[in-house]
């Protein structure tokens, strides 16, 4: 059985994992007979949003793997306590986490960074030929720290912030809903799910198949 640690960034697609995006990798991971390992940072989140209102919430703080832990049920590691070696590949959910928790993209843009934690296990996955998938705007990610590899990403079709991380090196490329690309050299796959999707059965259709080229190359 494939094991796949899946990097959650908390509870919730304005301040952490897009909750849809999430659920529909799981699926896909158990419906192909993987094990899905989840995993985040144990962090403060960037802030809270009230997702009914969709305001900040001042002075409220919540932690990205305690949040995250609501998606995986309880059964959740921190990730500095994950071994790459015990695992054949990683993926990425999207939700306002990635940009916000997971890296400072979302305040930062063309000068934004990947938290360490993150970087680390990602480029150690990826020096080890493990093949990682990101979701949504999650490949934002996959821009900043495989870009002088010239990765192929996408974003689906935003021109703007697909200009700001080509800046990177990092090749974008217009995608459907429907749809993911793989880039098989460096083994990283992307969809964009909920950058495009208006339905949830249009991101479980690029999820499915962003997981299934995951566990091929695994």
């Amino acid at each position: 059985m494939k094991k796949v640690a899946v990097i959650l960034s908390g509870c919730g697609v304005f301040d952490g994992s897009e909750i849809h995006e999430s659920v529909l990798v799981l699926l896909a991971l158990d419906r192909a007979n993987a094990q899905a390992i989840c995993v985040a940072p144990d962090i403060p989140q960037f802030h809270t949003v009230n997702h009914y209102t969709k305001q900040p919430v001042k002075g409220e703080t919540r932690n990205v793997l305690v949040e995250s832990a609501r998606i995986a049920r309880g059964n959740i590691i921190p990730l500095h306590q994950l071994n790459v070696n015990d695992i054949d590949a990683v993926i990425l959910p999207g939700g306002f986490g990635a940009a916000k928790n997971l890296s400072n993209f979302a305040v930062a843009e063309e000068n934004f960074t990947v938290h360490p934690e993150v970087e680390k296990i990602l480029k150690d996955a990826h020096n080890k030929g493990k093949p990682i998938g990101f979701v949504c705007i999650a490949p934002a990610i996959a821009a900043r720290l495989f870009g002088k590899e010239n990765v192929e990403f996408t974003i689906g079709t935003d021109k703007q912030t697909a200009v700001v991380l080509s800046k990177y090196g990092a090749q974008h490329v217009n995608c459907t809903v429907h749809n993911a690309v793989v880039d098989r050299k460096l083994k990283i796959v992307t969809t964009p799910a909920y950058m495009l999707a208006s339905r949830i059965t249009e991101a479980e259709a690029g999820i499915n198949k962003l997981v299934q080229a995951i566990l091929e190359m695994a």
